[in-house]
C-alpha cells in the first residue's frame, strides 16, 4: 500500500479532513490533500501530517486532472451549501469522469444518507445522480458512504440562538446523527480494506434523538440551560425550500442507517451524541 496515492478532495473540510487524519493514523498510503487555499492553517495542519497539499478547484477540470495524476484512490466529497445543488452535481460528475480517465482504481464517493430512496430533497437527489455516474463509469473498485445529519450542525450559529436550540422538527421526532470524525473512520477503512469495501454502499449514523434530548445534553457542555424551540415550517420554507423539504422528510420518513449492524459488520464504533459531546470538553 505504501506506493498507493490517495487524493482527498475538500481536505480542509469536515469529511475530507477527518478521512485524511484517519488515513494518516493508519499509515501505509501516500496522501494528497486537495484545497483551494494551500496557505491556510487547515492545509498546513494536513501537511504536518505528511500529506502533499495541492491546489485545485472542483470547477476547474485542468486543475483536477493535475491533482489526479498518479492517484490510485480518490475520496470524493462536494459541498452543497457552498456550490448549490446543480453545481455540486456537476462537480461530482466531473471529478468522477476525470478520475476514471486518469486511471484511478478505487473511488470512494461521500453521498448522503437515503440518497438512493427518491426522497425528493434536491441536495439528496443530486447526490444519487452522482452515485449513478460513479457506478456507470465502471471503476475497478468503488464504495459509496452515506452519512446522515452531522452532530456538528447543532453547535452552529443557525441552530443555537442564545439559550435556545432551534430547528424545524417537532419535539417528538427522532433524527439520526453522526459525528464528522466518524465519517473519516469509514472513509479510511474504505481504502485500507478496499477489497472488503469494494461495491459497498452504506448509510452511517451514530445516534438517534429528539431535539429536546439534544438540547438537554448540549446545554451543560455550553454551561447553560438550553431549551428547544421549533421553527415554524413556513419560516423554514421562507429561508430555504430545500431545507424545508428535508425537514418535512425527516418528519415523515427519516434516515434508516443500521447503527448496531454497521458496527458489527465493519468493526467501527460511531459515537453516540453524549460520547461526542465529551470530545468537545477535551
Amino acid at each position: 500500500m505504501a506506493d498507493k496515492l490517495i487524493l482527498i478532495t475538500c481536505a480542509t473540510g469536515k469529511q475530507g479532513g477527518a478521512t485524511l487524519r484517519h488515513l494518516a493514523k493508519r499509515g501505509g498510503f501516500k496522501l494528497r490533500a486537495m484545497t483551494r487555499k494551500p496557505d491556510g492553517d487547515a492545509a498546513k495542519a494536513l501537511a504536518a501530517l505528511g500529506a502533499e497539499v495541492v491546489t485545485a478547484d472542483l470547477d476547474d477540470a485542468a486543475s483536477l486532472s493535475r491533482a489526479l495524476a498518479g492517484a490510485w484512490g480518490v475520496y470524493a466529497v462536494q459541498n452543497t451549501w457552498e456550490a448549490g445543488v446543480a453545481k455540486e452535481e456537476e462537480q461530482g460528475k466531473r471529478l468522477a469522469k476525470l478520475a476514471r480517465e486518469a486511471g484511478v482504481q478505487h473511488y470512494v464517493y461521500a453521498s448522503v444518507g437515503s440518497a438512493h430512496k427518491k426522497t425528493g430533497i434536491p441536495h439528496f437527489d443530486n447526490k444519487f445522480r452522482v452515485e449513478e455516474t460513479v457506478k456507470a463509469l465502471g471503476f475497478p473498485s468503488h464504495a459509496i458512504i452515506r452519512p446522515v445529519f452531522f452532530m456538528e450542525n447543532l453547535t452552529g450559529g443557525w441552530s443555537l440562538q442564545g439559550d435556545k436550540l432551534m430547528f424545524g422538527l417537532a419535539p417528538t421526532t427522532k433524527l439520526q446523527m453522526i459525528a464528522a470524525d466518524d465519517i473519516g473512520k469509514y472513509g479510511a477503512k474504505a481504502f485500507a480494506d478496499a477489497d472488503q469495501m469494494k461495491g459497498v454502499e452504506v448509510d452511517i449514523a451514530g445516534d438517534s434523538l429528539t431535539m429536546p434530548e439534544a438540547a438537554a445534553a448540549l446545554g451543560p457542555v455550553l454551561g447553560k440551560t438550553l431549551t428547544y424551540q421549533q421553527i415554524p415550517m413556513a419560516a423554514v420554507r421562507q429561508s430555504s425550500e430545500d431545507v424545508a423539504l428535508m425537514t418535512e422528510w425527516f418528519e415523515s420518513t427519516g434516515y434508516s442507517a443500521d447503527i448496531p449492524g454497521n458496527e458489527k459488520r465493519f468493526g467501527i464504533h460511531t459515537l453516540t451524541f453524549p460520547e461526542w459531546l465529551r470530545t468537545l470538553k477535551k
